[in-house]
């Protein structure tokens, strides 16, 4: 199961269109996502936390993110790739630990950032994870914040980028996902000098997918963008109920109760 899941995933970023990857926080949210068409599923590193009732930021602790991943394992069929921050730790054995077990229960990958460390932290904390492994397959999505934290701008942010992509590549990173880029020329010229796919995560104002794609860039994530949706629509309903004593807005959806019911009703 786990290296045919890994396998299809590692398919999907070499194939003819885009990789487009919604990002989930629950079982819920992804049944409802492969449902409507994902050919794979991601989880948003924030979203589940926050869904649980967490602060995003390496406060989750391991247990209950574990256990949202199997929550998730339990409902869907498609791929699922774990964003697990920087870790969660700055020893990497304990991240290849949590890696493991995360490949033990079928995940086909994981997203792991540099975040605010160095990039040899980021470097040793790969190799721990092939290390661990042993020679499973196993998808490492390396994230650097070059653009995110606004590290540089212009030529040297392009060559930064380039240069931590490369580390993570000859470390034994999968792809590089470099979140808060959009711009298609720094794309090509990124995606020109690695061997592995690029991917980014949506933002205000960003091109359109297809002349991104035909950059170079072969995934495309929403972080937590649908979260936020749906729960700005649901706070909305609800303040209206609060302080206006109206309902009408609560009852403007389509997603029906036994849809939901039915779609979670996989042991039945």
């Amino acid at each position: 199961m786990t290296a045919t899941s890994f396998s299809k995933f590692s398919e999907l970023h070499a194939g003819a269109a885009p990789l487009l990857l919604p990002n989930a926080w629950d079982a819920a949210s992804a049944i409802l996502f492969e449902r409507d068409g994902a050919s794979a599923i991601a989880t948003s590193s924030a979203s589940l936390a926050w869904a649980l009732g967490y602060a995003d930021g390496g406060t989750l602790p391991r247990e209950e993110l574990l256990a949202a991943v199997r929550r998730i394992m339990r409902v869907i069929k498609v791929p699922l790739s774990v964003d697990i921050e920087d870790g969660y730790s700055d020893d990497a054995d304990a991240v290849a630990s949590l890696v493991a077990d995360l490949q033990q229960y079928g995940v086909a990958g994981i997203n792991l950032e540099d975040g605010g460390g160095t990039p040899e932290l980021l470097v040793a904390k790969i190799k721990a994870i092939r290390s661990k492994l042993a020679g499973a397959g196993f998808f490492i999505n390396a994230r650097t914040d070059v653009y995110l934290r606004g590290l540089a701008s212009g030529d040297a942010a392009i060559q930064m980028a380039i240069n931590r992509a490369q580390a993570y590549q000859a470390a034994g990173a999968s792809a590089a996902f470099l979140p808060g880029l959009c711009d298609a020329a720094s794309i090509s010229t990124i995606a020109q000098a690695l061997d592995i796919p690029v991917n980014i995560m949506a933002v205000p104002g960003m091109p359109d997918i297809s002349q991104l794609f035909d950059a170079g860039c072969r995934r495309f994530s929403l972080g937590p963008v649908p979260f936020q949706l749906a729960y700005h629509h649901g706070r909305e309903g609800v303040h209206q109920f609060l302080h206006q004593g109206q309902t009408a807005a609560l009852f403007k959806h389509e997603l029906s109760y036994p849809s939901m019911n039915a779609a979670l009703n996989i042991d039945g």
